[in-house]
Order: C-alpha cells, then structure tokens, then sequence
C-alpha cells in the first residue's frame, strides 16, 4: 500500500476535487474540501445548487469518492457536510 504524508494526501484529494468541480459547477453548484480525518475518511461540502439535490448523494458516491480514491486509495470514505 502506498503511504503518502498528510501534505500529498491533501494535494491529491484537491487535484481530485479539481477534476469533479466543472461538472458541479456546470450545475451551479461546487465542493469544498472541510477536512480528513484520520488519513482515510474526507469530508467535503457540496454548495450552491448542490444542496438539497436529491442527486447530491448519488454524485458524491460514485463520482466524488470513486474519483478521490483513484488519486487517494487510502481513502475509506467521502462524507458531505451541508
């Protein structure tokens, strides 16, 4: 297993973030990173048009986690904060 330092893990979990956010904002909405804890669990915020969305949860599992985990495999879980 790859081990990175909080720092990498950090910067990958962002680039990750990077490549979700036009598709969001192309919605009007967007994600901010909060947090991760414990070096496997990230929490995020969807913003604008994301909350309330009855798709947001969709769109966190499989494209927000799915994508986290490929630059971030430690990473166990994704959970949204709004």
């Amino acid at each position: 297993m790859i081990t990175m330092t909080s720092d990498e893990l950090r910067t990958n979990v962002e680039k990750a973030l990077e490549e979700i956010r036009p598709f969001l904002q192309s919605d009007g909405g967007d994600i901010s990173l909060i947090s991760i804890d414990d070096e496997k669990i990230v929490k995020v915020k969807l913003e604008g048009a994301c909350v309330g969305c009855s798709v947001n949860q969709m769109t966190l599992k499989s494209g927000v986690e799915m994508t986290i985990k490929k630059y971030a495999p430690q990473i166990e879980q994704v959970i949204n904060l709004s």
